[in-house]
């Protein structure tokens, strides 16, 4: 579940967000608006065009036929004017949709994978989907809005304008449909906020139960997975029904109060009439100035569309609440080494401390391995030295230089990463290799999957390297071997493997670690391993023990330790005994 800052400040990012999606299409905006104004204009004018063409076709005056050609010039006015603002609506809400998902989209990456996570995945999609397109309507809407305020007050102007009498009937009645409107607007937009989190809560589950579909058909519990995915379903439908409860009756109470408003103003009209006050174009004129002037249905859709993306602009700029990842300017010495340092580094997840007071040095070109039972603060302290995460006190170092001072182009050239689940990307398997801050080249990414022992299979395939991922059935340690050899191609002075080889058999492991010592650009390695084999071929171990450093030194010199030999105990039993001692490791 995300961790917002606060309601208020997700607001005002909505607002901010909205403006520059309105800013990036103000052209059309404008243009929106003034087909709106053609079409208000053009509406307001025709009761008294029609009017004043009815009284002289009464009086049988020889310039009626003048007045048609007015009366039909006004209709098309309309008529064009209404289609060219639909399909200006059309296009405006489509950019501002795409600006909207761009915008959030491009802050989402650059808040690094711990500021994404506040979000769940389906929560995120949700939100990046739906809630974007939701959002994106205000701009437009926002646009025909004083347009379609233009109607009900032009009404009422031109009422008063014919006859002061019925413009009085008319505002008899007029506190009842504001009050009305507000009321609509704040049952509205509570009941859309509600709706939207909880269709964000069903996506999250059913992304859950997506990447784990073989563990739910292996258990026989898809009837079971069902039910917990459609388990606020029954809320969804609370909501659905609670949005156009509140829209329905608002259009309902209308349904009553505009005919009697308008009954109400057409009866004074027709006593004006009688006193010879009002002429029979004019009263007709009045009679469509009443429906003008009451027209709550235009603005009920108005105001509803506005709710609707006032709530989704919320949840959507909610992400851009999460701090991006500020960089600096510095780069590294070009003749660095590749020396790590962690001083003072304390790291707090859901307040409870997993990295404290960590205080380790890593000489450039060593590999070091980091070791520690599950939940011991590993994979946390591999973020750290790529900066993926910050430290909540303390610093990391690359070659004397803080991390967050570094910018972001320096650090990511010379840090590569490969991790235990990499995610390939691009159109074909060379793209995946490819794919990073810099074009490797072809002969580099051959050398790298030949490092990574992926060479062999990728020439198997149909089309070898030109083969479309899609194309392309993976075994678990075929795309770990990927991502090895992705990590391979672009590496820099720092590589970290954060249990990159948890899916290759010994003899594979032994074969991409003597691959990295050998083949692979030299410089610094920071190696999760879970195997003594592993450990027992770095030239440091770190020891982490509840997110503290117990030991650091050569596995030869830990490995006398008993609590640290208990740590490689759950290996020893799944058959790698024989690796378990550091001198048959080697």
């Amino acid at each position: 579940m995300s961790q917002l800052r606060s309601p208020g400040q997700a607001t005002g990012t909505a607002r901010r967000m909205l403006s520059g999606a309105a800013r990036a299409s103000a052209v059309r905006l404008v243009a929106v608006a003034a087909a709106g104004v053609v079409s208000a204009g053009a509406a307001i004018a025709l009761p008294a065009v029609l009017g004043h063409t009815l009284d002289l076709l009464l009086d049988g005056a020889a310039n009626a036929g003048s007045w048609l050609a007015l009366c039909a010039a006004l209709i098309v006015a309309d008529m064009l004017s209404d289609s060219a603002s639909a399909l200006l609506t059309g296009t405006v809400n489509a950019r501002s949709a795409a600006w909207t998902r761009g915008r959030a989209l491009r802050h989402l990456l650059a808040v690094g994978p711990r500021g994404a996570a506040r979000f769940t995945p389906g929560d995120l999609v949700t939100r990046l989907t739906g809630n974007a397109a939701e959002a994106a309507v205000a701009p437009a809407t926002l646009a025909a809005a004083v347009p379609a305020l233009a109607l009900p007050i032009g009404g009422l102007v031109a009422l008063l304008l014919i006859d002061v009498w019925t413009a009085v009937a008319f505002l008899a009645g007029a506190p009842v449909l504001v009050l009305l409107l507000r009321a609509f607007t704040r049952d509205t937009s509570d009941a859309v906020s509600r709706y939207q989190r909880v269709q964000g809560d069903i996506a999250t589950r059913l992304v859950e139960a997506l990447g784990g579909a073989r563990t739910v058909a292996a258990a026989g519990t898809q009837e079971w997975e069902r039910a917990r995915i459609l388990a606020p379903l029954p809320e969804l439908g609370q909501r659905g029904h609670q949005v156009w409860r509140v829209y329905g009756t608002a259009v309902a109470r209308g349904a009553v109060l505009v005919p009697l408003l308008e009954t109400g103003v057409l009866a004074v009209g027709g006593l004006r009439l009688a006193a010879g006050e009002l002429t029979v174009g004019e009263l007709l004129a009045v009679f469509r100035y009443a429906a003008l002037a009451a027209g709550i249905g235009a603005v009920v859709g108005q105001l509803g569309a506005l709710v609707r993306s006032r709530a989704a602009a919320r949840r959507t700029a909610e992400l851009l609440t999460v701090p991006a990842m500020a960089y600096g300017t510095r780069g590294l010495p070009e003749d660095g080494p590749g020396r790590l340092e962690f001083r003072d580094v304390t790291v707090v997840r859901e307040g409870r401390p997993v990295l404290r007071d960590v205080n380790l040095v890593v000489p450039g070109g060593a590999t070091l391995a980091v070791v520690g039972r599950s939940g011991a603060g590993k994979t946390v302290l591999a973020e750290l030295a790529g900066r993926l995460a910050d430290p909540d006190t303390g610093t990391v170092l690359l070659d004397g230089i803080p991390l967050s001072e570094l910018e972001r182009q320096a650090l990511r050239r010379d840090v590569g990463y490969a991790f235990e689940r990499p995610t390939l990307f691009g159109a074909t398997v060379a793209d995946a290799l490819a794919f990073g801050p810099y074009e490797p080249g072809e002969p580099a990414v051959t050398a790298a999957a030949r490092a990574a022992g992926a060479d062999p299979f990728v020439r198997r395939l149909p089309t070898g390297y030109a083969t479309p991922l899609g194309d392309a059935p993976l075994s678990g340690g075929e795309a770990q071997r990927l991502g090895l050899a992705r990590a391979f191609a672009h590496a820099g002075r720092l590589l970290v493997l954060d249990d990159a080889t948890s899916s290759l058999d010994s003899v594979t492991e032994r074969q991409v670690v003597r691959a990295l010592l050998h083949e692979v650009r030299p410089g610094t390695r920071v190696v999760i391993a879970h195997r003594a084999s592993s450990a027992a071929r770095a030239d440091l171990v770190a020891w982490l023990d509840g997110g503290r450093i117990r030991g650091v030194g050569p596995h030869a010199a830990l490995w006398a330790i008993p609590e640290y030999r208990a740590v490689f105990a759950a290996a020893a039993a799944d058959g790698e005994r024989d690796d378990a001692h550091p001198r048959a490791a080697r």
